[in-house]
């Protein structure tokens, strides 16, 4: 079925493609695919299905009838199961049951006479677009392959939204190009049999957080284990993060009790008040089985580095660039070791924990409960007591707080209690940022607004929401570095399944001032010693974030000096530069200058490409 090139290869995890419709004028489209990338899936009738870029070991496909189905990333399901679960399907709706109940993280593909279906993850680590490229609807898993075959260039207003710290939703969703649409992670997109006719259908939502946490205990950990042995049950040899902290410390214990053979990599922290190695350690020497690598502290790269020399394709701009030679920097040395995959403990935070805004409903339903909790908080957290109580009062709305962030954007940074128990962090714009980019800002908030709806009425799941995808936002393109490097990146805690069994629990369960992750905690019980969870905290790395900055201001520079922001009008250089030869600057100390090195390293890395590619190849 699969009709592949006998040149088809790439890398595990390192797995984009588009997706056409079974008809000619589609196949005549896919035609300038075909020529750039190395594989192709084809219809029954022989015309490209998907064409693109994947390792064998990441697609699994069936037919039966006239139903074809295609599941490409981490899914522990095979050829034969697929074949029959494609058999029972009378309509491409009843996929929504199986890509609910499928764990893994991958991207289901499914055609039924005619008619597409294709969709990623809910977490938002396996997006979906669209794009009409000659009359037909194509659809990619990543924009830019459709914008490169559209042959446009990125718009600018979307350029002057990504300067917003933080890009509120639904502004974040959006392509960087107006030609191409994205898909909301909980939606699919579906196409007509007439090729160009295209709807997004729901077929995610969030579960209630009804269950207590001692029901749910069982079931998240059922869930990780599973998500840890879809990655495991080959065996062979895998590696794992091992800081010390609970998330990273949770994979690692059961990746150990898998047939593979488990490197731990501990990186220590440059802060001597840092206790990451001595967790690490004791929860090392409670795994005899498993190889303990420990790190040069020293010889780790700090934040800002190389950011000169990044060539990586990406379809959007990613703070997480700031970070990529720290991710990529030990992937060499595991792949030494003989590690085919290595396991992080990327997205605990984000599930384990929960945000404080569940109280602003638990204060109008549990009132003496929230009281007495938010109490807690305060004292944990510093809240003073005349904010909390305008954060709790605050009933707007979400569109009318996306409208009331418009005029803020160069406001100072708002206070942590009004983040923590609002819609959100309200966005903001610093001084660098040209006023044509403010007003472009501006104008997309305010159309934003007007129809916007936030991820769930409860603003308390929204933000849980807002985070889980503002993560796998930059956890989506360091899986791709990864994967260029040669070790591929894994984080079980983004499953879907995972997600949605931790935001099952009570928020009054999930989060709470007197516990340390209770939910991880309690999953955990007999499966991590008691003595490494007993551990409250996490390190914060802040004397790395300083020190890169003091010590890579020539690159800082050097960015700002042919600044691309710059020459598009969106950014003042001049401030840039002087801010860049003043790193101590305290104004610096809030990461307030991700979101601009990230759009103008994405942008330079465009370029880059558009000179690397021949006329031939494109």
């Amino acid at each position: 079925m699969t009709g592949l090139h006998e040149s088809a290869g790439a890398g595990p995890g390192d797995a984009h493609f588009a997706v056409f419709s079974d008809r000619a004028d589609a196949a005549a489209v896919a035609r300038p695919f075909s020529r750039a990338w190395t594989r192709i899936l084809r219809h029954a009738s022989g015309r490209p299905w998907l064409v693109g870029q994947w390792n064998a070991r990441d697609l699994v496909a069936a037919r039966a009838g006239r139903v074809a189905i295609a599941v490409i990333g981490c899914c522990p399901i095979d050829a034969a199961d697929l074949e029959r679960r494609a058999g029972r399907l009378r309509d491409l709706a009843e996929l929504d049951a199986l890509a609910r109940t499928l764990p893994g993280s991958f991207h289901l593909v499914a055609t039924l006479d005619g008619r597409l279906r294709v969709q990623g993850t809910a977490s938002g680590l396996r997006l979906v677009f669209h794009a009409d490229i000659g009359g037909v609807t194509v659809a990619a898993t990543r924009a830019d392959m459709l914008a490169t075959a559209l042959g446009h260039d990125p718009d600018e207003e979307q350029v002057a939204v990504r300067l917003l710290w933080p890009v509120p939703h639904p502004l974040a969703e959006a392509s960087m190009w107006r030609s191409v649409s994205s898909v909301s992670p909980q939606d699919a997109l579906v196409l007509a049999p007439d090729g160009r006719t295209a709807r997004h259908s729901r077929w995610w939502s969030p579960p209630e957080p009804v269950r207590t946490l001692a029901d749910s205990a069982p079931l998240v950990r059922e869930a990780l284990t599973t998500a840890v042995d879809a990655r495991t049950r080959q065996g062979g040899v895998v590696s794992c993060d091992l800081s010390g902290g609970l998330d990273s410390t949770s994979i690692t214990f059961l990746a150990a009790r898998s047939p593979a053979r488990v490197v731990a990599s501990t990186w220590p922290g440059r802060d001597p008040a840092d206790t990451d190695l001595h967790w690490a350690e004791q929860a090392a020497h409670l795994l005899p089985e498993v190889e303990h690598v420990v790190w040069d502290a020293d010889a780790s790269p700090l934040v800002y580095t190389d950011l000169l020399g990044i060539d990586d394709l990406l379809d959007e701009p990613s703070i997480g660039v700031m970070d990529r030679s720290r991710v990529l920097h030990h992937l060499p040395g595991l792949a030494e070791r003989g590690s085919r995959l290595h396991l992080t403990g990327i997205g605990g935070d984000h599930v384990a924990w929960c945000s404080e805004a569940y109280y602003h409903r638990l204060l109008r339903t549990r009132p003496l409960f929230a009281v007495r909790q938010v109490r807690g908080f305060r004292a944990l957290w510093q809240w003073p007591l005349g904010g909390t109580v305008r954060a709790l009062a605050d009933s707007r709305s979400y569109g009318k707080w996306l409208a009331d962030c418009g005029g803020r954007l160069r406001g100072p940074l708002p206070a942590t209690v009004s983040t923590s128990l609002g819609w959100g962090m309200p966005p903001r714009l610093f001084d660098w940022v040209s006023p044509d980019a403010e007003r472009a800002a501006r104008r997309a908030l305010r159309e934003a607004a007007a129809s916007a709806v936030p991820h769930h009425r409860d603003r308390g799941l929204h933000a849980d929401l807002e985070q889980i995808r503002s993560c796998t936002r930059i956890i989506r393109q360091w899986d791709r570095m990864a994967a260029g490097a040669g070790v591929p990146m894994a984080s079980p805690f983004l499953d879907d399944r995972v997600i949605e069994a931790c935001l099952a629990v009570r928020p009054s369960e999930r989060v709470t001032p007197w516990a340390y992750k209770p939910v991880l905690t309690a999953a955990m019980n007999g499966v991590v010693p008691a003595a490494c969870l007993r551990r409250t905290n996490k390190a914060a790395a802040s004397m790395d974030a300083v020190n890169g900055l003091r010590e890579h201001r020539a690159d800082l520079l050097a960015l700002w000096e042919d600044s691309r922001l710059e020459q598009l009008g969106l950014v003042d250089g001049a401030v840039l530069r002087r801010l860049a030869e003043r790193p101590a600057t305290p104004e610096l100390h809030d990461a307030v200058l991700y979101s601009t090195i990230a759009a103008e390293v994405w942008l330079r890395g465009l370029g880059r490409a558009a000179k690397a590619t021949t006329p031939a190849s494109a």
